[in-house]
């Protein structure tokens, strides 16, 4: 996990480079501190896909390559097998499998998330970043934080929301949840 995050910080890195960008910049474009992209730059802490979806579209390029290194090639369809997706654990807390690495230029991100749970309290680390989101809960049980709302979401239900408001989520009964997520 700790190699996987050293390789998307270098990417990322490497990307800002190629394209002469500032840090100040960069971190504008993520909407967050200087500090805090440069911690995720240098591989010191955990990247979260909302901030390489920011990236990704900003400039222009694959969310796949941030978090794999590989190229999407695909034009017309990609298929993605069952448990064959690009898994990505970026943190113990989460785990993103992306559906659709393969297609470029999409649309859409869409990726199985699986959250582990943790001990009860409030929600993971709260997210925001530009588009909307849908998710929809295959197993499990789920507090769902939203700009200061909290719900449960259980096998079957579904939310689509406006993911420039800040989100987070707690699996809960002490097991894990698995989601789609899709981004747009």
């Amino acid at each position: 996990m700790e190699e996987q995050i050293r390789q998307i910080a270098e990417r990322i890195r490497g990307l800002r480079e190629v394209l002469d960008i500032s840090v100040d910049d960069a971190a504008a474009t993520c909407g967050i501190s200087i500090e805090k992209y440069l911690e995720y730059e240098s591989g010191k802490a955990d990247i979260p896909v909302s901030v390489l979806h920011n990236i990704s579209k900003k400039y222009n390029v694959e969310l796949t390559v941030l978090l794999t290194g590989e190229d999407p090639h695909m034009h017309q369809y990609s298929l993605t097998r069952k448990n064959t997706g690009a898994a990505v654990e970026r943190t113990k807390a989460y785990k993103y499998q992306s559906l659709a690495q393969g297609f470029i230029n999409k649309k859409a991100e869409p990726f199985i998330v699986t959250v582990e749970p943790k001990p009860e309290g409030c929600c993971q680390s709260l997210n925001q970043h530009p588009g909307q989101e849908f998710n929809y809960i295959l197993e499990g049980k789920l507090k769902f934080c939203l700009a200061g709302k909290e719900m449960i979401l259980e096998e079957g239900d579904s939310i689509y929301f406006n993911s420039g408001l800040p989100h987070g989520m707690l699996a809960l009964d002490e097991k894990p949840c698995r989601f789609l997520a899709i981004i747009f």
